[in-house]
């Protein structure tokens, strides 16, 4: 069975413009066209063109996944090229996620702070802290506090 690439915009969720696009930049190089020239995709294109989308969203540039194309319609021989090129994506990924990981907690413990029944007077004291600490270095503070609204 082959798709046309509409279908394949479809079941992929890319554009016909990025499908386009990606054939352009030497991305699709597997994808064969009928005697009127449109391209006709099989399952196995299908899967490679996922491949690429997994490397896309994971921030593998275009001259990256090209290369890792290029390996794949070099055969078996460039196994440890592709090997070693995943490696080095998949190390990058970790960091982000490590990253990523980190920015949360701090995302977490300033949420914390905000849904706080102490939250105006936890912000107060952040902001005396920073006052002070601009005052010891003879710089402005631009900071404000908040009053409390008297219970009622």
């Amino acid at each position: 069975m082959t798709y046309t690439i509409k279908d394949v915009a479809k079941i992929t969720g890319l554009s016909i413009f990025t499908i386009r696009f990606y054939d352009k930049e030497g991305l699709l190089p597997f994808v064969s066209r009928n005697k009127s020239g449109i391209r006709e995709f099989t399952e196995s294109d299908i899967n490679q063109i996922k491949t690429i989308c997994c490397l896309k969203n994971t921030g593998m540039q275009i001259k990256d996944i090209k290369k890792y194309i290029d390996f794949c319609m070099e055969g078996a021989s460039t196994i440890d090229s592709r090997k070693k090129l995943f490696l080095e994506h998949r190390n990058k990924i970790i960091n982000q996620i490590n990253a990523l990981t980190e920015n949360l907690k701090l995302i977490d413990l300033k949420l914390e702070i905000y849904t706080s029944p102490n939250a105006v007077e936890i912000i107060n004291e952040q902001i005396r802290i920073v006052n002070d600490e601009k005052r010891e270095n003879c710089l402005p503070s631009r900071y404000t506090q908040i009053t409390p609204s008297p219970s009622l």
